[in-house]
């Protein structure tokens, strides 16, 4: 009997450390559930500056000692110290960084795993006109088509992760685009809108176990089309290394081509694209299979000025226009 009682009295002695030990644990879970943790940036690229903050509705934090360890290794410690700086590992190395505060039911902390991911966002209008052997970037009118590329550079060698393998999460002007994200959509299209003079597009790229994770963002501003003229040699074609200025002195007979940069559609033939060319404020018309040309003939004996105006305008799309005028002399 003694032995029962003995025994009976050891496994209750057991079953309330198990109880009370688990108390304890549940204690200091719900402690740190109710501190918050922000780190900014969210996803920080190698080498970036990372603060650490923490935030409690329920406990006051000015008045609890916090410590801060880095890579288990205690760096600082202090009343009320809610924030840590640090700056982010190279890429496809991590950091740990753990917080431990004393709070009134116990000491409670939370371990942050900083993996830093490098990306690169590359973007350009898709119906924007440059001219052949344009060293610059495709500008975008109003009512442009853009598309934005996203290459995360997760790892390194043969440990890289192919972008097309990633989750993508992207947002326009800061709000969701459900349909444009998703598993391997590494890319995403819009149109800019008119009446905004630029749009942000964001986007978060994260590995399928969420181990790693990339984010960017770009402001894509909206460019008015631009007329230049060049002077088109029947020998050479066209000069495009110098443009024509005002006053541009004609020697007999040339022929004048505008190049009308970031105007939509990029199709220069297209009929939604009207040419009206003006010589002295007189109209005229170009050649009908080149728009973009106009030719000017001197006659011998007589010199004087002239000016020469171009406006474009696209009947499809009314805020995509263009105009340029210059005076020559012959």
């Amino acid at each position: 009997m003694k032995s029962r009682f003995l025994l009976l009295n050891l496994s209750a002695g057991f079953l309330a450390i198990i109880i009370l030990g688990t108390f304890l644990l549940f204690k200091a879970e719900v402690a740190f559930a109710n501190i918050l943790v922000n780190m900014t940036p969210e996803n920080p690229a190698p080498g970036e500056s990372v603060e650490i903050t923490l935030k409690s509705y329920t406990y006051n934090l000015d008045s609890v000692l916090i410590s801060w360890s880095l890579n288990d290794k205690k760096i600082s410690s202090g009343i009320g110290q809610k924030s840590f700086s640090l700056k982010a590992p190279n890429d496809g190395e991590e950091t740990s960084v753990i917080a431990t505060a004393s709070l009134p039911d116990g000491a409670a902390e939370k371990k942050i795993i900083i993996r830093p991911a490098a990306m690169v966002l590359l973007w350009q209008a898709q119906d924007s006109w440059t001219p052949p052997f344009y060293k610059g970037k495709a500008l975008p009118s109003p009512d442009s088509l853009v598309k934005v590329i996203a290459l995360p550079e997760i790892g390194s060698g043969s440990n890289k992760v192919n972008p097309k393998n990633m989750t993508y999460f992207w947002k326009k002007d800061y709000n969701n685009s459900q349909d444009a994200s998703g598993y391997g959509k590494n890319s995403f299209s819009f149109v800019n809108d008119y009446l905004e003079d630029s749009n942000n597009i964001s986007v978060t790229a994260s590995t399928v176990d969420q181990k790693y994770s990339s984010a960017a963002s770009v402001d894509i501003g909206m460019t008015n089309p631009k007329i230049i003229f060049y002077k088109n040699d029947a020998r050479l074609g066209t000069i495009w290394e110098l443009a024509l200025s005002d006053g541009h002195k004609i020697l007999g007979n040339e022929v004048v081509e505008a190049a009308p940069y970031f105007i939509s559609p990029s199709n220069l033939r297209i009929p939604t694209l009207t040419w009206d060319w003006f010589i002295n404020n007189q109209s005229v018309n170009p050649p009908i299979y080149r728009k973009n040309t106009m030719p000017l003939r001197t006659q011998a004996g007589i010199s004087g000025t002239s000016r020469i105006k171009l406006e474009i305008n696209n009947t499809d799309k009314i805020f995509i226009s263009a105009t340029k005028e210059i005076s020559v002399s012959f």
